[in-house]
């Protein structure tokens, strides 16, 4: 280990950050199609939302702790990380937003327009006034704020227009001094409920969209007509609170009890970040800071004019495939049909699918006959987030009503589904399906399913392994790999992960899954020295690791050690990265890629090379400390030797991208790989290809 380095470790913070600025650079990408470069401005706000919630939050907490000096993890104390994290956010925000002014003209160019209350035309005045009048007036609601004796909450969720009226004077009355003019506030929740962009008419072959916040600046008149003011603003704020869930200790409180009540404690959660309209006035901006009681130990940033650009996601397409991403419509997977048994054909081999490349419908398929097979008798699942009118969730009601034994183990503290999985688990509840809602310190994350069937007298297990959520509205736009097996010695270690489920004070011990938080830790050191052995006695010796995050220091020193001992690093790591790659004396033979294009990487893939007889994991677990710790994560090994090759090829077609693949360094520069004199090689179209490729060699056999 090079002991002249200052530091070993890139903070964890900012590397998400840095993973964030390569959404942005999505939306700033030329290549990228109008509309979908809107979208990814969309999903890096989101993203930043989330981030100052919940990462931000605890960094706040710590500051405001009393122990600022104590240092977060990577050498700088809170304090300083709230202040750099502030700066970061602030240089961000203002790159948004020259990267939305190009997105627009450009758009204009394409006649669409999107304008503002002060360019609506004699025609579209009384489409937008029947509008307001129609759909927006009912929704609205709207405080006046001066005589209130408690300042109301303001949502995190949402978005405000903060109102200042101008009272016109009282007469001038002889003798008396002209009165000072009365200044009134109001705050206006922008709805939740209307699609922000409305559409409105064409004109002369050009189309127009409004945002609803200007919808309401156009008809504040109407809004406030009770009130005789002489000149009336509206700028949008906007409040990030703490999302920390605060669990009740209430023995008496049954755990969906608890989590409901914190959930809803959500909504007074202390603010961690205020972003404002920076043409609003200092004189109201101040009435708003002081009564919402926020300072300077909170975030704030100087905005656009509108906030919540979360809900460019949502943009509508207006006809305009041409500026989309041609859609790919996910592909069948070779000798599995979604005709006919799916168990009889599992039966006799095992499959892999590659969503969304390959068919998420099969989990669909697989639940849908266990529900109606006369011969199942038992389904188990883990269930951490889910869709909405979530096709699972269906599936396993339709199995209750069917006689099977359902038991459910759903994550009632999956960050923000926590109100939607409580929902699904008193539904579930009244459906007769037996529910386990965690362990007590631990989340569940790992993402399996087991079937029993009596065949022949014996108990069968039939079961289902992945790397993502059993969710298919994310398995439209998340990487993930799900492995279908009726390997019964597998099987019966996930049977035993249900057992812990229940009787959790007892440890299992398992032949074949490596399980968090009990095993994993262990196990990837075991794997990693033995590549440190191969490589000392000058056998192949590489380690392969397609991960979403990778924090966990141990782990981290353990990859410098075997890169010292010469063994050959390639890491896929899409978000946080605290590894410093390509470091002399340090890490020299790790390379460090993030690939961020138009579908989320989500998959954990392992490979340890094992002197060129690879070992092959698939994992619901990242290399971080809560994963690996703090969680009940499943690792599965695996055995089959068609899947194993089919999971190497996924992650060298990755590793090779040269265009969407950008370089992790201390730098946190997100510089793009150099594609010198090679051709340009797309990862995420290229996966598609491989599988279109495997269909029609498979055509041309038949």
């Amino acid at each position: 280990m090079n002991k002249n380095l200052d530091y070993k470790y890139i903070d964890r913070e900012k590397s998400w950050l840095a993973f964030n600025a390569r959404v942005l650079q999505e939306a700033s990408d030329e290549n990228v199609p109008l509309l979908d470069r809107l979208r990814f401005l969309g999903i890096f706000s989101n993203n930043l939302d989330e981030f100052f919630r919940v990462r931000f939050a605890a960094i706040r907490r710590l500051s405001l702790s009393g122990i600022s000096g104590e240092k977060v993890l990577m050498g700088i104390s809170a304090n300083q990380l709230v202040k750099d994290i502030t700066e970061i956010v602030i240089e961000q925000q203002t790159e948004s937003l020259r990267i939305l002014k190009i997105i627009e003209d450009k758009l204009q160019a394409q006649n669409i327009l999107i304008i503002d209350e002060s360019q609506i035309t004699s025609e579209q005045e009384n489409f937008i006034k029947d509008f307001f009048i129609q759909k927006v007036s009912p929704a609205l609601v709207t405080i006046i704020l001066n005589d209130l004796a408690e300042f109301p909450v303001l949502k995190d969720t949402l978005g405000y227009l903060a109102v200042k009226l101008v009272m016109k004077p009282e007469p001038k009355v002889l003798g008396v001094v002209k009165p000072k003019k009365e200044i009134r506030y109001a705050v206006i929740e922008i709805p939740k409920s209307i699609n922000r962009f409305v559409v409105l008419p064409s004109e002369d072959e050009k189309q127009y969209v409004i945002l609803i916040d200007d919808v309401i600046r156009h008809n504040l008149s109407s809004l406030f007509n009770i009130f005789d003011y002489e000149s009336i603003s509206a700028h949008m704020i906007k409040i990030t609170r703490d999302a920390q869930l605060d669990i009740d200790s209430d023995m008496s409180k049954s755990m969906l009890e608890k989590i409901a009540t914190s959930v809803k404690d959500r909504r007074i959660g202390e603010p961690v970040r205020f972003v404002y309209d920076q043409s609003i006035g200092k004189d109201t901006l101040k009435f708003f800071l002081t009564n919402m009681g926020i300072d300077a130990s909170d975030s704030i940033i100087p905005g656009g004019r509108y906030h919540n650009r979360r809900d460019f996601m949502d943009f509508p397409n207006l006809g305009r495939f041409d500026l989309l991403y041609e859609p790919k419509i996910p592909l069948p997977v070779e000798g599995l049909s979604l005709d006919g048994s799916i168990l009889n054909k599992i039966a006799k081999k095992d499959y892999l699918i590659n969503a969304p490349y390959q068919s998420f419908s099969y989990i669909i398929k697989f639940l849908r006959e266990a529900a109606l097979d006369p011969h199942v008798t038992a389904i188990k699942i883990t269930l951490y987030r889910l869709a909405k009118n979530s096709q699972v969730i269906s599936s396993l009601i339709n199995a209750a009503k069917n006689g099977k034994k359902v038991t459910v183990q759903i994550e009632l503290q999956a960050r923000f589904d926590e109100a939607s999985n409580i929902s699904y688990a008193e539904q579930m509840q009244t459906e007769g399906i037996e529910l386990i809602f965690g362990i007590k310190g631990l989340k569940v994350h790992s993402k399996i399913c087991l079937v029993e069937r009596i065949q022949n007298g014996k108990l069968v297990r039939y079961g289902i392994i992945s790397t993502g959520n059993f969710n298919e509205a994310t398995a439209k736009v998340y990487t993930d790999v799900t492995l279908f097996t009726s390997h019964q010695q597998i099987l019966k270690d996930v049977s035993k992960i249900f057992e812990f489920f229940n009787v959790n004070y007892r440890v299992h011990r398992y032949k074949h899954l490596i399980v968090s938080p009990h095993y994993t830790r262990s196990k990837i050191n075991k794997l990693i020295e033995r590549e440190i052995s191969n490589a000392e006695n000058g056998k192949t010796a590489f380690i392969k690791l397609k991960l979403n995050s990778l924090t966990d220091v141990q782990l981290i020193d353990k990859l410098y050690d075997a890169s010292n001992a010469g063994v050959i690093i390639q890491l896929q790591i899409r978000g946080i990265c605290s590894l410093i790659p390509g470091v002399k004396g340090m890490s020299s033979n790790i390379e460090a890629i993030s690939i961020v294009d138009n579908y989320l990487e989500h998959a954990r893939i392992y490979i340890f090379g094992n002197d060129n007889d690879p070992e092959v994991f698939i994992s619901s677990a990242d290399f971080m400390t809560r994963n690996v710790d703090g969680r009940v994560e499943v690792t599965c090994p695996i055995y089959d030797e068609r899947i194993k090759n089919e999971l190497i090829d996924i992650f060298n077609i990755g590793w090779k991208g040269n265009v969407k693949s950008r370089l992790h360094s201390d730098k946190l520069d997100n510089k793009y790989r150099i594609r010198g004199k090679n051709p340009v090689f797309r990862a995420q179209q290229e996966m598609y290809n491989y599988y279109l490729n495997r269909l029609d060699v498979l055509t041309e056999k038949l």
